[in-house]
């Protein structure tokens, strides 16, 4: 069955759901010119002096930040940057009702920019910030203004609301996502191989079936999709067409 074929299968079973949630990774943003983490033109196959993992952990924020927020502005919380197709494809889908939930592994905010309402973001985003001393809430673009080190009027560092290694995912994130997979009847998911845990053991909630398109197969510890789409993740905009 080529991609056409599969396309057509996974509308009708989109059509035939009452409780369909998207789940998507860093693949679903690469088309808007974001890197993803493990590929080779992704975040581990640039060269610094720390692995990603090390920058982008709760310890180094807090030791090295100057270094932390010199690889943020230039790797994560990239100006310009705008959805995309498959972005405003899932918008759509929600739109029309044939999705009730976003469930994302990124950071971008890219599906809230496209339109999307139900987003529950895994791990955090570069939309917003906190000061680490009193509280006080930042938009990207006050952090932005703020840069080399962004800092709080109070004087303390502002930390971006993003989940970094070391750090657990927000409990009211994570039941809420797990809470609208476990009702669902069809999970898409996109952009992602379903390497990273905790995020990819959710899918194992859901009771419907699971629908994968991305460039590479998922892993078989993670899930067993009842279709398996080999391709860009662009083939949503195919399933806002007419039949």
């Amino acid at each position: 069955m080529d991609n056409s074929e599969k396309i057509k299968e996974l509308k009708a079973m989109l059509d035939g759901s009452e409780h369909a949630v998207f789940f998507g990774g860093a693949g679903v943003s690469t088309a808007s010119g974001l890197p993803d983490f493990r590929s080779p033109d992704g975040l581990a196959g640039r060269r610094y002096k720390y692995p990603f993992e090390v920058i982008l952990s709760r310890r180094f924020f807090f030791d090295r930040t100057d270094e932390f927020y010199d690889y943020y502005f230039r790797e994560l919380a990239v100006p310009g940057v705008k959805p995309n197709a498959a972005h405003y494809a899932v918008a759509e889908l929600e739109r029309r009702g044939k999705i009730k939930a976003v469930v994302t592994q990124n950071i971008d905010g890219l599906h809230q920019a496209a339109g999307s309402r139900n987003v529950y973001e895994l791990h955090g985003t570069c939309s917003r910030g906190m000061c680490v001393k009193c509280g006080r809430t930042y938009s990207a673009a006050e952090i932005e203004a703020r840069r080399p080190l962004p800092k709080c009027d109070c004087g303390s560092v502002i930390k971006p609301d993003v989940v970094l290694y070391g750090e657990p995912l927000d409990p009211a994130v994570v039941n809420g996502a797990c809470d609208e997979i476990s009702r669902s009847d069809l999970v898409i998911v996109a952009g992602t191989s379903l390497s990273v845990y905790p995020a990819a053991g959710f899918l194992r909630l859901t009771r419907g079936r699971i629908a994968v398109i991305n460039k590479t197969p998922v892993s078989p510890s993670a899930v067993r999709p009842d279709l398996e789409i080999t391709g860009d993740v662009s083939l949503l905009a195919e399933l806002t067409k007419p039949s």
